[in-house]
């Protein structure tokens, strides 16, 4: 079964440079083992790691013993749809790729947030 976007078509890739995505496949894709719902495609920024990092996770540093390489603004990455609607609510909410950004997105927050933030498909 193909996943589907928050647009209902396909879901496109989000970034492989940095490698995002729950199974690290470059798609904000889940399943039933993905606790924290990586499912929103996010074009990060200075201000939104910032806020990570003050609500205890640092995207910013990186942790190679998780074959992480911390993010810098620009970067695309798949955020748990929890962490990017807390951020929202809070005014530091990113930019949002809405063909690469799950359906379950929706579980979460509404469409019309995410269009809200959309930024372009194409990086």
């Amino acid at each position: 079964m193909t996943a589907r976007n928050v647009l209902g078509t396909a879901l496109d890739t989000c970034s492989t440079d940095p490698l995002a995505g729950w199974r690290r496949d470059g798609c904000c894709d889940t399943d039933a083992a993905d606790r924290g719902l990586h499912v929103v495609c996010a074009v990060v920024t200075a201000e939104f790691l910032d806020f990570s990092r003050q609500a205890g996770n640092d995207l910013s540093t990186p942790r190679p013993e998780y074959d992480f390489p911390g993010l810098t603004p620009g970067d695309r990455w798949c955020l748990c749809a929890g962490r990017w609607e807390e951020a929202r609510v809070a005014g530091f909410a990113p930019g949002v790729v809405l063909e690469a950004t799950h359906e379950r997105a929706l579980e979460v927050t509404l469409l019309g947030h995410l269009q809200a933030h959309a930024e372009a498909a194409v990086s």
